[in-house]
């Protein structure tokens, strides 16, 4: 018989399938694991602190806890286990007697909503506090508080269930239930019955209906054959387009640019990928804490779904510090200072300043100097687009040349669509170098250029996708009537293998080359290649491969390819290690000539933080050149690409 089990109810068998969806519905909604508190104390202030360590505990009881999983399946024991809050909690008092009995009620729950979402329907799960059934109990229990209270849990999971027949009904008619997870035979989680009828939801809202909902989700569970049959109905509603959309919450920033720059507009189709991608967008300007789009729960008189961007401003000042460090390169200090809603348009205006290879020069005025002053106003020419401006000063003193250079420039970038950017400009340039071919100065006049397509699924810690740029930077220097043009590009690829992205497959290959200029005098050291470094090779001295003369001075290249390789391997969750090899070759022909290959390689540490991984690498050189570095150690926040 159906939906029955010949036993007390007391024992939480599986007596309906909406109670243990219910259950794993509403689990659905937080975590099943307790996380362990990691605050820590300096100079009398706590950082990351949990409130649980700073709440006092109002008669406090202590407990013992026996817990007895009823299985050898190591997962199902872990699910067990990390869903028990009184097994995470173990060493911490509740409060009072009451308040242990509402936490094993808890977990009685917990532990049935997890072995349903293992596909054990027919589980059993036994809870006593002080010998007695945890049902049993009186409305205001007292314990013999002695000595720490026994509670005991025993379970018996009971036999895995599979899927019997699998129905859609309604506006859900008709679609493979296989699609949605849903197989005969397979394991019934109870899981992928919640998951799809979510995503039936979501694949009628696709269709443009905004008021599509499930109407009914049943799952009964046949204890004798151990099948669940499953009932999935759905009403899709009207298509509907979108309607009049309002603005709220905004205080400094103009809503009429926030809708536009939002691109959702009356009349469109009603598309819930283009809203999260609208909100995505919005956040991205960097001028909102909070961005939310809410639809109306009914359709206007006129058939169309109005709705509302709420959005919650953020500081629109901020100023900042930053470092790297590496023992080729020195130490690099950075400070900013900015501004993200100029003109009440999300206008951005950052002053920065840097100093570099601190440690590596051997006085101040070998030390790198650089300073900047960056503009950029979205949806200048059109909600697509944005303008960027920007000046920028600098001194330095690698080994290859010493330069002083200011740069002007100003361009506009264009999204073709959500993983494609084309973007185009112009910029000046003077310079005054002192290298191999002695001291010149150049006033270049250049138009960038530049195509990007990105599919990466992160763009700080990327798993999966790729990333591709190419461009071409057409220049006239002045002084000396030369035409050259220098083309770049570079293509960054991610797989992940295993479960849980653990281990990530990386790398980039990228090549460039300049064409024009009699002599390579006539072009900037600037804008010859060069490679070695944290960004490109790493083991070699920033910028050490390179052409060189009779002297061994270095050169600069017209022309270069460098390939990376990385195998990112998580250790734990917030801790990798990442082994890599990196190779490249720089060369005075326009095409290289392969003469003169080096490689590095070496093995990296990661340490995983909302804002980036930090990164610490070590590489050492596989040929290293006479006399040159015999490691390199590079610290920063970021993967290396």
């Amino acid at each position: 018989m159906r939906d029955k089990v010949n036993r007390p109810e007391k024992s939480f068998a599986f007596l309906k399938a909406g109670t243990a969806l219910a259950v794993a519905a509403a689990l659905a909604c937080g975590p099943l694991t307790a996380k362990p508190a990691s605050a820590f104390e300096i100079f009398g202030m706590k950082f990351f602190e949990d409130k649980e360590e700073t709440t006092a505990v109002i008669d406090p009881v202590t407990y013992t806890l026996t817990l007895d999983p009823g299985t050898d399946d190591d997962d199902l024991v872990e699910a067990i286990e990390n869903t028990a809050r009184l097994k995470q909690d173990e060493d911490k008092p509740v409060s009072g007697d009451l308040g242990l009995v509402i936490k094993a009620r808890d977990d009685r729950d917990r532990i049935l909503a997890a072995l349903y979402e293992n596909a054990r329907y027919g589980a059993v799960v036994n809870v006593s506090i002080n010998g007695q059934d945890l049902d049993s109990l009186p409305p205001n229990p007292e314990f013999n508080q002695n000595g720490p209270v026994p509670v005991t849990i025993s379970v018996q999971p009971g036999p895995v269930f599979t899927f019997g027949e699998v129905a859609f009904s309604g506006d859900a008619e008709g679609r493979n239930p296989a699609d949605y997870g849903l197989v005969p035979g397979a394991r019934a989680d109870s899981t992928l019955i919640l998951k799809a009828g979510e995503k039936v939801v979501v694949d009628l809202k696709a269709e443009g209906r905004p008021l599509a909902r499930l109407t009914d989700r049943n799952a009964t569970a046949d204890h004798k054959t151990q099948t669940v049959d499953v009932v999935i109905a759905a009403e899709g509603g009207p298509v509907a387009p979108v309607g009049e959309v309002g603005v709220t919450g905004t205080k400094t920033v103009d809503p009429v640019f926030v809708q536009r720059y939002s691109r959702i507009n009356a009349g469109q189709p009603y598309s819930p990928e283009a809203l999260n991608k609208a909100a995505e967008r919005l956040r991205t300007l960097g001028v909102f804490s909070s961005v939310t789009i809410r639809e109306a729960g009914k359709l206007a008189p006129d058939g169309s779904l109005p709705m509302t961007i709420e959005v919650s401003e953020g500081k629109h000042r901020y100023f900042g510090v930053g470092a790297q460090v590496s023992n080729t390169d020195g130490l690099g200090l950075q400070g900013y200072w900015g501004h993200r809603n100029l003109f009440g348009q999300a206008e951005s205006l950052r002053v920065e300043g840097a100093i570099n290879r601190i440690g590596e020069a051997n006085d101040l005025g070998e030390l790198d100097y650089s300073s900047a002053i960056l503009f950029s106003k979205p949806g200048a020419f059109g909600p697509a687009t944005t303008f960027n401006a920007s000046v920028k000063a600098s001194i330095v003193d690698p080994d290859a040349y010493k330069a002083f250079t200011i740069t002007g420039a100003a361009g506009v970038s264009v999204e073709l669509s959500d993983q494609d950017t084309v973007s185009g400009g112009a910029e000046l340039m003077w310079s005054n170098v002192e290298d191999a071919f002695g001291k010149n100065k150049y006033l270049t006049a250049s138009i960038p250029i530049e195509y990007v397509r990105d599919t990466r699924d992160n763009k700080l810690n990327p798993t999966e996708g790729y990333r591709f740029m190419i461009n071409a930077k057409p220049s006239y220097e002045n002084y000396r009537g030369t035409f050259f043009s220098s083309f770049e590009g570079a293509i960054t690829g991610y797989q992940a293998l295993g479960a849980e992205d653990r281990f990530v497959l990386a790398g980039k290959l990228a090549a460039g080359t300049i064409i024009g200029g009699d002599q390579l005098s006539d072009i900037p050291a600037t804008r010859r290649f060069f490679l070695g470094g944290g960004g490109t090779v790493r083991g070699y001295s920033y910028q050490q491969i390179s052409p060189r003369n009779g002297a061994q001075q270095l050169l600069g290249g017209r022309s270069y390819v460098a390939a990376s390789a990385e195998a990112r391997i998580g250790i734990t969750e917030t801790i990798g290690l990442v082994p890599f090899i990196d190779v490249g070759t720089v060369s005075t022909d326009e095409v290289p000539d392969f003469k003169d290959i080096r490689a590095g390689a070496g093995i990296g540490v990661r340490y995983a933080t909302p804002f980036g991984p930090l990164r610490l690498d070590v590489a050492v050189p596989l040929n290293k050149y006479p006399g040159g570095a015999s490691f390199g150690v590079y610290a920063g926040i970021g993967q290396s690409f």
